[in-house]
């Protein structure tokens, strides 16, 4: 089992909270980003700028049992369909269930922004999505370890 980081567009506190919750269960983290970002990790993969590179190294190096870290929900399903499991830097679990209906709406958004039309970006980072990530993060590695 490892801990792979999709690190192009990941916050920092959320990679210090993968890197403290990987050494506290002893979970490898891996963190994949471009070679524009500057990453202090022991298993750190620098890939091109091209886009969808970081993506599709993340997508190689996941395994079965793996736990990916991404806000790209295009690489949160094929994570799901390796039999990973996937959360967001907001600490939300992405979910078989569920996926194709997130695809959809992301689909449906992107028509409307293509016709002029346009939407909120992201929030501003808050500790309280910290927390909730950190959360969400541990009770996932106490769930996997017991298996």
């Amino acid at each position: 089992m490892k801990i792979i980081v999709d690190a192009d567009a990941c916050p920092r506190t959320v990679l210090e909270i993968c890197l403290e919750k990987g050494g506290t269960y002893k979970v490898p983290v891996w963190t994949i980003a471009s070679f524009n970002h500057h990453i202090l990790s022991e298993h750190h993969v620098v890939v091109g700028g091209e886009s969808q590179e970081a993506d599709l190294k993340v997508l190689n190096l996941t395994v079965k049992g793996d736990l990916v870290v991404t806000q790209d929900w295009g690489l949160a399903a094929m994570v799901l369909g390796k039999g990973a499991r996937c959360i967001s830097p907001e600490g939300r679990e992405y979910l078989k269930n569920r996926i194709d209906f997130m695809l959809e709406e992301r689909e449906m958004k992107a028509r409307y922004r293509r016709s002029g039309g346009r939407t909120r970006g992201p929030k501003k980072r808050t500790t309280a999505a910290d927390r909730s990530f950190a959360d969400t993060l541990e009770g996932i590695l106490r769930e996997m370890r017991e298996f």
